[in-house]
């Protein structure tokens, strides 16, 4: 007899979650039998592998991981990705866009986008060596396959063809639903044209690449090649003898489809006509027309036929559910039965067979007949749905038992329709009849009258008035729909409660009626704040006034009207309440604009919004800057008033710091500001514009404040200044507007190069002439303004100028091909800026290669003569082009290019002249040019020292004048160094955190600050900058070390150390509870105070730093703590420990409480302690008398509670007795026994569920490993 494992009942638990359901009933079967009779035989025990199948190892055999895998689990399906890659190749030839300069770009690109947003597919492209086009499209097979066709059918050129088949086979290149014709087009990439059915030809267009016509020609033919094999018969046989050719259920068409092989389409009965149709091989389809045939000619000759007549209602029983019932009378005797259509009147049945079956077919057929009957039930319509009960439940009971039965409610009928066989029927009936006679024994019902208006009302938010009145009186109502506008509600019930809810609502209603409904007008723009973040500001205001029902538009009505509904004092109440919220929010939503010019934004938002962040925060207001890519220079504050203004003010300030800004004040009468400022401000932008962007202020409407204000650059102010009174003049005297159009081409032409042409009309005529800006809706209105006589010449000027305009002239001037390329080179960009300069005049260069010098102008005759002149300036600027060089060391190149090369573009626009920098020399390269030089290499001549090195020559182009001028602007870019003493330990001060400070400094001044390294003791700074910001830079930097100066003499007084001897008992006290008493003493003295370390071996000292007569302050404050709790005592009391809890409270607030109240100090034991009941008050003598009184109370009053709950347990606790009787009748556990465990195999003895090592805990130190009898050990 082999050894077992023993297991205990708790570890078989454990282990039996594991197991399947099987193996865990094998286990506890295995589990009763044994405890039953000792004596089974071993077989009956489950083997440890059953119990505890292995995990698979790695190195296990296939054999062995096929067999653990089936214990633990089924075997996975490998799964594959279902994205595919597929590569298509367009060659040269068939590409449909061939410009290979623009390879991705233009339509190609668009195309590739498209189709990848089209297919969802991912596109790559690439140029293979012969030029053609490939193709990596990745997706899924289903977008792969659809962005093929994309692709072939958009990226490659199209070529078509066609094929004839016979027209009787294009049904099945279509397919059903057509679902093979789109296979085909995808799998071939084509566009595949099948003729219509009434149209004669048997042509297939196809229309695709060369390959794909192919691929679709052939698989085309060869369906049609298919087809061609197989025949078509077509049979007329009476519609009567069809069910003997299909047979009962089909069976014998079926029985002859298997045998001959051929198809066989018999028509359903309800379909007319008389055509059997076998499709198949030849000599199949033979085979089936010669049986077919053989049937039909036998049930003609043979078969004879009678009529009956069967009620109409009963045809329906006759034929059965889908004619079930007439195939089983067709199997059972042969015999077809013929029932006349339901829309036929006839009640006449006709059976056709074998004379002798018939009489058993007629006695099947008026059995059928007479098995159903119809019956009605006498019940009022309104109990209908408590028949059926809630989703049906209580229908479904009783058509369980009697599924056959058909049961027909009818809206509006006091009756219930039932049909189905005889017995059913009659019980069904009786049973209904019962459930009706105990409705309206139990049940009532009545019909109340409601104004519809208050229905809504009385049903409630989400039907709360209503679901509470149903709940409450166990009744239904009933509430018409608001389109039936009906006012009738019904209550269905018990007779109790439909009269208390008849009641309950007729109050609400009466109570509706003498509420009031109030509209407030409350702008829709406040609505959102009002209603507040998830309904949290609304739901206040209707906790507020709960009676009051508040119902807010639909924002997409735009509507302003807010309604009050509600007790007609609660309405005025919330009325008011709301308007005060809407009069705050209007307060709060004061808004105005500063123009502020666009380089300062950034100074005004500070780093990192620093200074912006600022503003907001104290003056309360919302401050919103334009977007970095707008041309808007105006920042809007919202807020109120008086803060708005005071955030203006600090704004500006920031501005008028930064720059060369002044303001001015100009009194003009208030009545002339509109006609100043013009529609939409017109007039006042133009002179905003000219007068190089200063900024016009004019007081709101209808302050009355005469002052304008101007602000900007100084000679620009004055400059606005005086256009502003000239034209406030003109208003007063007599003042004339005119309007005339031009179209916007020829705005730039007529206001000239600089605005000189304008001035010219300007000041001829004495007119002003407003153009339309970029955000004006008319770009053609031109306004004229000023006397009737200088509008009249100023319209009459440009009038003529623009009729000149109008007038299209062609003309011709030569140019030297060899300046043809500088035109048209960067796509044309010379003449676009011609044709916007000069009225949109176009210019024709003659084709490259063909030498000519003739260049056509087209356009208005003075636009073509200023283009003209314009481009033979600039080809004399091309003959007179010099080159020079400009010698300027590498090493500053990057510094004069500026951020992004913006230094170098402005002198390039400034001067009209072309900047070559070169390239970067690699002093690397140069280094292993020399190690490496060839020795068979010529000998150069030596290189003159004094020669500029490549590298540092810069080349400019252009005029001689402009080169030198240039050549100038760019030396004053050189960067120059200046030194500046600063002592070396107010360095890293300078520096600041992590570089901030220096940082600073560089950009406030737009210099490079060199600080040298700290071993270099050094105490000289450089700065590198332009020379006119060096000096800047310079006193800036001294400024900083001045203050840096008097901050360390500052630090020095700071520096004051005083040390005071406490006993440390008096620490803690001196602290205070979370550091509250220290922290107020540190505050309130500006001093900082240190309490010695644990391991310090001063204990009692207590260092304090700061200015000295601080320190003394902050000391003689905590000396006159110390004296205090010199004076203090300390009593010890024998408090019971069972009240401690009791005293000290829920997270110590009841011993809080008690330590505020009398001003002393209470220490608790310890757990563990040697006495748990001793307690120490500390505090003044009089103080600790009061407390410990205050306690010896509170133990009393606690321990008499503590007392009767111990009594009440002793009653409540169970006896001991009848737990060990149990346990002793109980057993010992045997606990779980297997076979063939791994410990009996060997001289190992079981393992020992006692022993950490061999069933170690979570987290617990392991021993060092030995053999084990449960296998290696995997932690």
């Amino acid at each position: 007899m082999s050894s077992v494992a023993v297991l205990t009942q708790e570890s078989f638990n454990e282990r039996r979650i594991g197991l399947l359901p099987e193996q865990s009933g094998a286990t506890a079967a295995a589990m009763e039998a044994s405890s039953a009779a000792g004596g089974q035989e071993e077989d009956a025990l489950p083997t440890y592998k059953d119990a505890f199948p292995p995990l698979p190892e790695k190195s296990a055999t296939p054999e062995g991981t096929q067999e653990t895998a089936s214990a633990w689990a089924n075997k996975m399906r490998s799964l594959k990705s279902s994205v595919i890659t597929q590569v298509f190749h367009v060659p040269l030839e068939e590409r449909k866009y061939k410009d290979i300069n623009q390879f991705g770009d233009g339509e190609q690109g668009k195309v590739c986008v498209d189709i990848m947003h089209k297919t969802g597919a991912h596109l790559e492209l690439s140029l293979a060596k012969d030029q053609g086009l490939s193709i990596m499209v990745s997706g899924k097979l289903d977008a792969v396959m659809k962005a093929r066709k994309e692709i072939v059918s958009r990226l490659q050129t199209q070529a078509s063809a066609t094929v004839g088949i016979p027209k009787e086979h294009h049904r099945f290149v279509i397919g059903k639903n057509g679902e093979k014709l789109q296979e085909l087009e995808l799998k071939t990439a084509t566009k595949i044209q099948i003729p219509r059915p009434d149209d004669p030809s048997n042509q297939i267009k196809i229309s695709g690449t060369k390959e794909g016509l192919e691929k679709a020609k052939h698989e085309i033919l060869l369906i049609s090649a298919e087809q061609d094999k197989r025949a078509v018969e077509r049979v007329n046989i009476d519609k009567v003898y069809h069910p003997f050719i299909t047979g009962a259920y089909n069976k014998l068409v079926g029985e002859m489809t298997q045998e001959t092989g051929a198809r066989i389409n018999v028509p359903p009965p309800s379909v007319n006509k008389t055509e059997i149709v076998i499709t198949g091989e030849k000599e199949q389809v033979a085979l089936a027309v010669a049986m077919i045939k053989k049937v039909y000619e036998d049930k003609k000759k043979n078969a004879t036929t009678i009529a009956v007549e069967v009620k109409k209602s009963q045809h329906k029983y006759v034929i059965g559910p889908k004619g079930n019932t007439l195939q089983e009378i067709l199997d059972r005797t042969g015999v077809s039965v013929e029932i006349p259509p339901s829309d036929s009147s006839s009640e006449t049945v006709i059976l056709r067979g074998e004379p002798d079956r018939l009489g058993q077919a007629l006695t099947e057929v008026y059995a059928k007949a007479n098995s159903y009957t119809v019956s009605s039930v006498t019940a009022p319509s309104w109990l209908h749905r408590f028949i059926i009960g809630k989703k049906g439940q209580n229908l479904a009971k009783i058509t369980q038992q009697m599924p056959k039965v058909h049961i027909e409610f009818t809206e509006g009928e006091d009756k219930i329709a039932l049909e189905g066989p005889t017995k059913d029927v009659q019980m069904m009936h009786s049973q209904f009849e019962a459930i009706v006679a105990d409705l309206i024994s139990r049940m009532d019902y009545t019909e109340i009258s409601v104004d519809p208006k208050f229905h809504r009302h009385l049903i409630g938010k989400a039907g709360a008035n209503i679901n509470r009145i149903k709940e409450l009186h166990k009744v239904t109502v009933r509430i018409p729909p608001d389109h039936e506008k009906s006012t009738l509600i019904r209550i269905e019930g018990d007779p109790q409660g439909v009269q208390e809810a008849k009641k309950e609502l007729l109050e609400l209603a009466s109570r509706m009626e003498n509420e009031r409904t109030k509209d407030l007008i409350i702008e829709q723009r406040f609505h959102r704040a009002i209603i507040g973040q998830k309904g949290e500001k609304i739901k206040e205001v209707r906790d507020k006034f709960p009676e009051v029902i508040i119902n807010f538009p639909d924002p997409a009505q735009k509507s302003d009207i807010v309604q009050l509904r509600g007790p007609r004092t609660e309405v005025e109440k919330c009325s008011k309440f709301m308007q005060k919220i809407v009069a705050e929010m209007m307060e709060n939503s004061f808004s105005v604009s500063v123009p502020i010019f666009k380089q300062f934004h950034r100074n005004i938002i500070g780093k990192g919004g620093s200074n912006i962040k600022k503003i907001r925060e104290e003056t309360n207001t919302k401050i919103d800057l334009p977007a970095e890519n707008s041309n808007s220079e105006m920042i809007i504050i919202t807020g109120k008033k008086a803060n708005c203004e005071a955030a203006r003010v600090r704004i500006l300030a920031i501005q008028k710091e930064l720059a060369n800004i002044t303001e001015l004040e100009v009194s003009i009468p208030s009545k002339l500001h509109n006609s100043l400022i013009g529609s939409k401000g017109r007039f006042v932008r133009s002179i905003m514009e000219e007068c190089g962007g200063v900024h016009i202020h004019f007081p709101s409407e209808g302050s009355g404040i005469d002052k304008v204000t101007i602000r900007g650059p100084v000679e620009e102010v004055e400059k606005a200044k005086q256009q502003l009174l000239a034209l406030a003049e003109e208003k007063q005297t007599k003042n004339h507007t005119a309007e005339l159009r031009a179209k916007p081409e020829y705005h730039k032409f007529l206001i000239g190069k600089g605005g000189g042409n304008i001035r010219k009309v300007r000041d001829s005529t004495g007119a002003r002439i407003i153009f339309p800006t970029a955000e004006d809706k008319d770009q053609e209105l031109i306004t004229v303004i000023g006397t009737e006589e200088a509008v009249r010449d100023a319209q009459k000027e440009l009038e003529d100028l623009i009729k000149g305009l109008d007038n299209v002239v062609e003309d011709t001037m030569s140019v030297d091909p060899k300046h043809h390329r500088y035109f048209v080179s960067r796509r044309g960009q010379v003449l676009r800026d011609l044709a916007d300069e000069y009225g949109g005049v176009m210019v024709s260069f003659p084709r490259t290669g063909t030498q000519s010098d003739k260049v056509t102008l087209k356009g208005a005759k003075e636009c073509v003569e200023a283009a003209k002149k314009r481009m033979q300036e600039i080809v004399e600027d091309l003959d007179a082009q010099v080159t020079i060089e400009c010698t300027i060391a590498q090493k500053f190149h990057r510094s004069i290019m500026g951020p992004k090369g913006s230094r170098i573009q402005q002198i390039t626009r400034d001067h009209n002249v072309h900047i070559k920098f070169p390239d970067r020399e690699d002093p690397q390269a140069v280094e292993a040019i020399q190690e490496n030089g060839d020795a068979n290499c010529e000998v150069k001549e030596p290189v003159d020292p004094h020669a500029p090195k490549k590298c540092d020559v810069i080349v400019i182009s252009g005029r001689k004048e402009r080169c030198e001028a240039a050549a100038e602007a760019l030396k004053a870019l050189v960067p120059v160094t200046i030194e500046v003493e600063v002592p070396f330990e107010l360095h890293r001060y300078i520096i600041g955190q992590k570089g901030s400070g220096i940082r600073k400094m560089m950009d406030e001044f737009e210099v490079n600050i060199q600080v040298p390294a700290p071993e270099q003791q050094s105490d000289k700074i450089a700065i590198t900058g332009l020379a006119n910001h060096l000096e800047r830079a310079k006193e800036g930097l001294l400024e900083r070390v001045k203050e840096l100066q008097v901050e360390q003499e500052d630090r020095a007084l700071r520096s004051f150390k005083l040390t005071i001897t406490v006993d440390p008992k008096y620490h803690p006290k001196i602290i205070g509870r979370k550091g509250a008493i220290i922290t107020n003493i540190r505050t309130e003295h500006d001093v900082n105070i240190q309490f010695p370390e644990k391991n310090d071996e001063n204990q009692d000292q207590i260092t304090i730093t700061g200015y000295e007569h601080k320190a003394i302050a902050a000391g003689d404050a905590i000396q006159a703590i110390v004296g205090e709790l010199e004076e203090m005592i300390s009593e010890d009391i024998t408090l019971d420990s069972r009240v401690h809890a009791r005293i000290i409270g829920a997270r110590g607030k009841g011993i809080r409480r008690i330590m505020d109240e009398f001003k002393v100090d209470l220490r608790f034991p310890q757990s563990g302690a040697a006495d748990p009941n001793l307690v120490t008050v500390t505090g003044r003598p009089e103080l600790v008398d009061e407390a410990i009184d205050h306690l010896l109370n509170l133990e009393e009053e606690y321990l008499a509670d503590v007392v009767e709950n111990e009594a009440k347990m002793a009653y409540m606790r169970p006896s001991g007795g009848s737990h060990a009787a149990a346990d002793e009748n109980r057993g010992p556990s045997k606990g779980f026994v297997v076979r063939e465990a791994p410990w009996t195999t060997g001289n190992e003895k079981a393992p020992d569920m006692s022993s950490s090592e061999d069933f170690p805990s979570f987290g617990a130190p392991v021993a060092a490993a030995k053999a084990s009898p449960w296998g290696p050990k995997r932690f």
